[in-house]
């Protein structure tokens, strides 16, 4: 038994790379996204909130698996195997999603900060910009690691220890399991957002990075899924389910803002209920823009061949860069829980060309050495087919609504790309399929 118990404190002390993915999933959008999907439709969106565990437990093992199976990162194997501008498309699309994450986080935490500790948001947000400058391009991957694992557990905790004071109507949890998205763009929205923090471009890119960060390769397999499972299936899960249900159960005011949601727990958690949904809230965010800083820059980084760590000072000052422009999204208007919910939703349109760029080239025999089982496949094909048909429900009730507004304009044109974009992997694979079988190849002509 003590020896059990040593190996699995050892996993643990182990584990790292997913657990960033985890602190950037439990953020202030999903918590966003959550609070608000309780709060407008009770608990008819709990299935979603289960899927979005599992689909994002999903997501990182594929991505994990072609880290592990190619030792380099995603960026460098897309242009390996698919061309300079698959890459750059891939470059693009994650500094899209994660810039615009990136702003609004900023503009959350920084109004956090000052309802907490004083100040102003322009204030905090020029503070939170030089300390993610200073402390990321000094420290890179392992001082955000280190903040991820302290933060995320604590968020954990907060939330869960929730769930012992709150009411759950049980019968009607059951009732939420059953799929089905309310009518309108708002049901859309939401389902859109809630999976977009668990299944995000920011997320899957980042994997084989940090992978490399920590050495790991194809030995150290069996700790990477035990990574994946504890910190997505598990920690995230967990999270996320508390998060739904207190709101589900307490809040039915869908406009609440953070300090409104926080004094509608009052009653249930007593005087303190502001201050402990308010930490919950800035540790989410802390934790969020910390891993998110180093997306982009890790990409970037790869695509024009610079080593991605803080020794190379090119990667650091894109680090630093990163940073301090996300100051500017204290000046972006609109209400912070709408808006982080905007910002998951058109993360999550990025998300579906990723994930089948994912699952191609671990289907592709010369870009790594083991090719994906059936069952992997098919949770791969799952994760893709849901995915986009979510992110196309919300899409297609955007473009319902017209096209007058230039957001709208930009999220139908930043769709639009894409979906040309998986259209063209598809018409790839089934290439690839032909000139593997002379028979079918024959039959096609």
């Amino acid at each position: 038994m003590a020896t059990t118990d040593a190996g699995l404190r050892s996993r643990l002390s182990e584990m790292g790379p997913t657990w960033l993915a985890g602190a950037i999933a439990t953020g202030p959008a999903t918590i966003g996204a959550l609070v608000t999907a309780g709060a407008s439709f009770d608990y008819t969106l709990l299935w979603v909130v289960v899927l979005s565990a599992v689909m994002g437990a999903t997501a990182q093992y594929l991505a994990m698996r072609l880290g592990l199976l190619t030792e380099a990162g995603i960026v460098a194997v897309v242009e390996d195997n698919l061309g300079e501008a698959w890459a750059w498309l891939l470059v693009a699309d994650a500094v899209v999603a994660a810039g615009l994450a990136q702003l609004v986080i900023m503009k959350t935490l920084a109004a956090v900060s000052a309802e907490v500790a004083g100040l102003t948001p322009v204030t905090w947000a020029g503070i939170w910009g030089v300390v993610l400058a200073v402390g990321l391009a000094g420290g890179g991957y392992e001082y955000a690691e280190r903040g991820a694992k302290v933060l995320v557990s604590l968020v954990v905790l907060l939330f869960v220890a929730s769930l012992f004071v709150v009411p759950i109507d049980y019968g009607a949890a059951a009732a939420g399991l059953v799929p089905t998205v309310p009518a309108g763009v708002e049901g859309a929205l939401l389902a859109a957002g809630i999976l977009g923090g668990a299944v995000h471009i920011a997320l899957v890119t980042m994997q084989s990075y940090t992978m490399r960060a920590r050495g790991w390769t194809t030995d150290d397999s069996a700790l990477a899924r035990f990574d994946v499972g504890a910190s997505m299936l598990v920690a995230f899960g967990v999270a996320s389910l508390a998060i739904f249900l207190v709101a589900a159960s307490v809040l039915s005011d869908p406009s609440l803002g953070a300090v409104g949601a926080a004094t509608a727990l009052g009653p249930l958690v007593g005087s303190n209920a502001k201050w402990l949904f308010l930490l919950g809230l800035w540790g989410a965010a802390v934790t969020t823009l910390g891993g998110n800083t180093v997306v982009p820059p890790y990409l970037i980084a790869d695509k024009m061949g610079w080593e991605q760590d803080t020794d190379d000072s090119r990667y650091r000052a894109a680090i630093a860069a990163f940073a301090l422009v996300s100051v500017l999204g204290v000046f972006v208007p609109g209400a912070v829980f709408g808006l982080l919910i905007q910002a998951l939703a058109v993360g999550f349109v990025g998300t579906p060309f990723v994930l089948l760029l994912v699952l191609y080239l671990l289907n592709d025999p010369t870009a790594v050495p083991q090719t994906n089982s059936p069952l992997e496949n098919v949770g791969g094909v799952l994760l893709v087919g849901i995915s986009t048909v979510v992110a196309g429900q919300w899409v297609q009730r955007v473009a319902a609504g017209g096209v007058a507004d230039p957001v709208s304009l930009a999220i139908l044109a930043f769709a639009a790309v894409l979906a040309a974009a998986m259209l063209g992997l598809l018409g790839l694979t089934v290439r690839n399929w032909l000139a593997d079988d002379p028979e079918r190849a024959v039959a096609a002509d």
